[in-house]
Formats: C-alpha cells, structure tokens, sequence
C-alpha cells in the first residue's frame, strides 16, 4: 500500500520513538508508516479516519494504528481558524515489532504480546473503562529513555493483552485496499474536502471533480478503495458531527442538529442517524444530555462520548 509514506523522528536510532505533539491542530494528511502507533489525545477534537473506518477523535481516546494502516486525524475546523493556539496535544508512540523487536517478541514469555500485536493490523481503540491506567502507562513510556522506555511499553502491551477483552476495532471488516501514490494523494483530497464541506450540499460531479475523474468512474474509485458509496461515508462524517453538537449541547433542536450538519430532511436524518449510532436522536439526546448539564467543561471542548475517565485523566497530567 502507499500513500503519503511518513518517516519517523530518529526511527533508526531507538527502537521506540515517542512524539509529543502541541500543536494548533494534528497533521492531518492520510499517510501511514511501518511503524505501530499508539496515540493518547490529552486535547483537541475531530474526526479519525482509519483505512476505511471513520469516527470522531477527543481528548481521552487511546489508539493503536497498525503497521502501514492509512490513517489521519482531522481537527475541527475552529482549530484552523486559531492556528496560533495549541488547540491539540497528543502523544504518539512508534514501534516496529516486526523487525526491531521481532526478537524479543519470539521468546515464549511474550507469547501473549505477540498475540495482541498480530491483532492490532487494522487498528483497535482502548474502552473507556481502561483509559485511565493506560494513558498513565503511555506517559511513563514518554517520560523515561533507553531501556526503562523498553520496558514501560512491554509492560504496557502486556496489560494491553492480559486485561483489556472489550477491545473497539478501527475496522469495517474489510481487508485495507492497496493504493498507489497518485491514488493516496487523491483519496486525501476527497476526505479532506468532505471533513471541510459536510454541512453542505456536496453533489456527485463536485466531489468527482476534486478526484479529476468523471462521476462515474469516482463511484466505482470510491467503493473499490474504501468498500463502502461515498454517500455512506458523507452520512457518517455527518452523523459524527451530529454527535459531536448534541454532547457540547451545541444546538436548539434536533432540527437545528440535522440541518448544520447537513441533512435537509428529518425524516432522512433520523433514519440515518439511527442506522450508524443504533438508536433515535432523541434517545441519543436523553443519554448524553446529563453530562452538558453536569459538566460545564463538556460545552467548552465539544467532545464525543466525554466520560469521568478523561477527567481524571486530565487532572492526571495537570500534576
């Protein structure tokens, strides 16, 4: 697969790179690397898009993108209008367990992680309930060098494969299709272009005419690579941003929520929106509505599926 091929800060001289990121916004080109990722978002919100799986991304969420998986994340748009701010902080850690540390995961103790990193291709987000103890294990691993660092991620991914079952998979079920760099640059332009236009009325000639291809030849393009029509991914992109109004409690009623995210029916929107979360806006609202009321702060970052972990795990680092 090739897409945007993106190097790794001193891969060649240690075996595990850390990269803290505080930044205005994330780097938001689809590229993807040898490397397993593991990213811990402490700030900042927007959409993940990884091989042909879409959600959002806030503060709180634990990632692990596998080995050459095409993925980007996406700040919200109000992160680009303050570029001068640090509107996002991350930390990443990179690995090549195939070929760094494929030594070390043969010996037979380590048949567990072994197990766990054959798991991690096509991606896997840590459940809520462990965000805690692992984004405290990620920021050991940031804070120590050498062969303390080695050791915070093996006792990292040992608790990664020993303890957490409910894993949530970046995955639609589908195998990730191969790209060529040409192909990579232009599947960019056109997630790009959706993250940016969603609220609008993005018809199929506009969006065939930023891939440079007919609008025939863009829906086969689309399904062939991403398995799925490119009106599926502009209504999961615009059910994300759903979500994301409803928890801020950014919005008036679920009218105002269908229409800024760019339905133009509601009967259309319900239905919709009830296929991709599996259950009705309003019992979405009822679910969520609690924590704008209790928790001033949810309004302030707009968050998805803000929860008392990330809390903590806030005030963690603020220490």
């Amino acid at each position: 697969m090739k897409v945007l091929q993106f190097t790794v800060p001193v891969a060649n001289e240690y075996s595990i790179v850390v990269q803290e990121d505080i930044l205005p916004y994330f780097y938001n080109y689809l590229h993807r690397h040898k490397e397993v990722q593991i990213t811990l978002i402490i700030k900042g919100e927007g959409t993940l898009i990884a091989g042909n799986y879409t959600q959002p991304c806030k503060p709180g969420d634990i990632y692990f993108i596998g080995s050459d998986q095409p993925h980007l994340f996406r700040s919200n748009a109000s992160h680009f209008g303050e570029s001068y701010r640090n509107n996002i902080h991350a930390i990443h850690i990179f690995f090549d367990h195939k070929h760094n540390l494929a030594s070390l995961l043969e010996l037979p103790e380590m048949e567990p992680v072994k197990r766990f990193m054959e798991g991690t291709a096509f991606g896997l987000q840590v459940p809520s309930s462990h965000v805690l103890q692992i984004s405290g294990m990620v920021k050991e691993v940031r804070d120590s060098e050498g062969l303390d660092r080695l050791l915070n991620l093996i006792k990292l991914l040992q608790s990664c494969a020993n303890n957490i079952k409910e894993w949530k998979s970046l995955s639609t079920g589908f195998s990730n299709h191969s790209f060529t760099d040409s192909e990579g640059l232009r599947m960019n332009d056109v997630y790009q272009y959706t993250i940016d236009h969603y609220s609008e009325d993005i018809s199929l000639h506009t969006i065939a005419s930023i891939a440079c291809i007919t609008p025939h030849a863009f829906c086969k393009y689309f399904k062939r690579h991403t398995r799925k029509t490119y009106l599926s991914f502009l209504h999961e992109i615009r059910v994300n941003e759903a979500c994301k109004k409803i928890i801020s409690g950014d919005f008036d009623c679920i009218s105002s929520v269908a229409y800024t995210s760019g339905f133009n029916s509601i009967i259309t929107f319900n239905r919709v929106f009830k296929k991709i979360t599996s259950m009705a806006p309003k019992d979405y609202i009822k679910k969520y509505k609690f924590k704008s009321a209790e928790v001033p702060i949810n309004k302030a970052i707009g968050s998805f599926f803000v929860s008392f972990y990330v809390l903590l795990n806030d005030l963690f680092f603020l220490l």
